[in-house]
């Protein structure tokens, strides 16, 4: 007597590496992860969209009428010359005047916007960025010494540029060596940056007192930040620090996602948190010790952006640092764009412009926060 077994129909059951069934089929959170990725994808590509049409419609605006055809013709014809027809004035307006201070608008606010969100990372702390942690002080520190001492680093056009650097590296270096303390906590970085921020802005403050007339125009109008005085050649050096610093950023992204669980928690997933944070602090700290020393005192867009990239994507720093690059060089052209055009031909100091569109924002973030807290 033959015996038969039942057969049983296949239970669909999880498989955890993979998220699918045994049957082969795609779970539901797999589904659901899929559909979450292509969605902060797509809201990448909306940000760059929206920063090329921005800029576009930006160089337009000024005393000479262009339309925006002819500044993408403009632009087109420098990479292929001879493919577009453009006239001699125009491309001179477009080039030489306008385009520059729309491309240091969109490499500085991503350099800024990035390096806040690292920093944000690494300290645990959503208050941290350049402004908070002294960096921008110390650099305005160094102009302050070569307009009213002057003592520079650098000779020509840069001696004002070379005192900015090396004083935010010296700032930059205090950070990263109480990083490297043992029983060094994040809060207790901060408190240190925010110590060096009030140290330097008193000893600015005290040669502001001792400065002639025409130092404090130079140590006023470099403490409020501004783009007027970029250039193709000052461009190509933010622009080349910037190829070099963001990969090395990146490429910490998921370290800084298992930090956010905690050192001890990342440790036993094979991350030094230690290496991780003294890594990150030095790299963007030379990053914005560069910007700084361009541009100016720049404040909120390195403590905005992420804030705003945290609340739309999350937590992931695979998407959190292209989000926040991205929206701090789309602030940062929006700002700079009011600055130049609001009382035109008088140009306000960029610098202020942001901080009266940063504080009211932040004041919103703050008062979100208290119903929804969303730094984890």
């Amino acid at each position: 007597m033959r015996e038969y077994r039942m057969r049983r129909s296949p239970v669909p059951r999880k498989v955890p590496a993979t998220g699918r069934t045994r049957t082969g089929k795609v779970s539901e959170v797999e589904k659901e992860h899929s559909l979450s990725v292509w969605k902060k994808l797509l809201f990448l590509l909306a940000v760059v969209l929206i920063i090329v049409i921005a800029s576009g419609f930006i160089i337009t605006i000024g005393p000479m009428p262009i339309t925006v055809t002819e500044v993408y013709s403009i632009i087109i014809d420098r990479v292929v010359p001879g493919f577009c027809e453009v006239t001699k004035a125009m491309e001179n307006t477009v080039w030489e005047i306008r385009l520059p201070r729309v491309a240091g608008d969109i490499i500085v606010g991503l350099g800024l916007g990035i390096c806040g969100c690292v920093m944000q990372a690494v300290l645990k702390n959503p208050l941290a960025s350049p402004f908070t942690l002294g960096i921008s002080s110390g650099a305005q520190f160094g102009v302050s010494v070569a307009a009213v001492f002057g003592i520079t680093f650098l000779g020509g056009p840069y001696f004002l540029i070379g005192n900015a650097f090396v004083c935010a590296l010296v700032c930059s270096a205090v950070i990263i060596c109480l990083s490297g303390l043992k029983g060094a906590t994040s809060e207790m970085l901060v408190l240190a940056g925010i110590a060096v921020n009030y140290l330097f802005q008193a000893l600015n403050q005290l040669f502001s007192f001792v400065a002639s007339e025409e130092q404090q125009e130079v140590m006023n109008m470099w403490g409020m930040g501004g783009l007027s005085d970029l250039n193709w050649n000052s461009i190509g050096i933010l622009a080349g620090v910037t190829i070099i610093c963001l990969p090395l950023l990146y490429m910490k992204a998921w370290d800084l996602n298992l930090m956010t669980a905690g050192d001890e928690s990342a440790k036993s997933m094979g991350v030094d948190a230690g290496f991780t944070r003294i890594y990150i602090m030095v790299v963007s700290s030379l990053y914005v010790a560069v910007i700084v020393a361009f541009i100016g005192v720049l404040g909120f867009i390195g403590l905005v952006a992420p804030h705003m990239g945290r609340m739309i994507l999350g937590s992931d720093h695979r998407y959190m640092i292209p989000a926040a690059g991205g929206l701090g060089a789309l602030i940062l052209l929006i700002a700079d764009a009011v600055s130049v055009h609001l009382l035109s031909p008088i140009i306000i100091p960029t610098g202020v412009t942001m901080s009266i569109i940063g504080v009211p924002f932040f004041l919103y973030l703050i008062l979100r926060g208290r119903k929804k807290e969303y730094w984890t």
